[in-house]
């Protein structure tokens, strides 16, 4: 896989953070789980129920080897929409999030709760879903 990373850049790859000083392309040539810093989300901004769910999903993903306590906090975050919300499809996503964690599939896992967003933002905009709360 080819990454392309601007100067100043920084790649998050099996829980090392690598900083880039100039424009560069690298190739991961084996299994690797990386997260770009274009995708991380700040503790800030995890001010929904998903996002919070996205942002204990990537503290799994970039700190492999601390993720006890993580999967307990991931596996109640996934829990609590599917029970405050009667929507099928926020349910249904939230049980594929589920079966990506426990197959230790966090990047994909990642991507399935990121494609919930806009679902999340017309659950919450209809009132029928969790209200919004600041992230700790």
């Amino acid at each position: 896989m080819h990454i392309s990373l601007r100067c100043g850049e920084k790649i998050f790859i099996n829980g090392a953070v690598v900083r880039v000083d100039r424009k560069v392309s690298i190739e991961l040539l084996n299994d690797a789980t990386f997260l770009l810093e274009a995708h991380v989300m700040k503790v800030e901004d995890a001010t929904t129920p998903l996002r919070q769910l996205y942002f204990i999903i990537q503290i799994m993903l970039m700190d492999p080897n601390d993720s006890a306590a993580a999967r307990a906090m991931c596996d109640s975050a996934i829990r609590k929409p599917i029970m405050a919300s009667d929507n099928a499809a926020l349910a249904f996503g939230l049980e594929a999030v589920q079966s990506l964690v426990d197959a230790s599939r966090t990047f994909e896992a990642l991507k399935a709760v990121r494609a919930l967003f806009p679902l999340e933002a017309e659950i919450l905009a209809a009132g029928r879903g969790p209200a919004p709360v600041q992230a700790a």
